[in-house]
């Protein structure tokens, strides 16, 4: 293999790596805003610890 082909698939091979890192941390980016999102959902629900807690059967 002489060096110019050596240099373009070394070259198409950092681009590729780099292409795969930026959509990893894209994707990482979104899931930290996902959970974000889930922890201030369940943090603003109010829960009544009453709710639940007693069961009425009649038989």
């Amino acid at each position: 293999m002489d060096i110019a082909a050596l240099s373009v698939a070394m070259s198409q091979s950092s681009a590729q790596q780099s292409a795969g890192i930026a959509l990893t941390k894209i994707a990482m980016d979104a899931g930290e805003q996902k959970a974000a999102g889930m922890t201030e959902m369940l943090s603003n629900s109010a829960v009544d610890p009453n709710v639940g807690s007693h069961l009425d059967a009649m038989a």
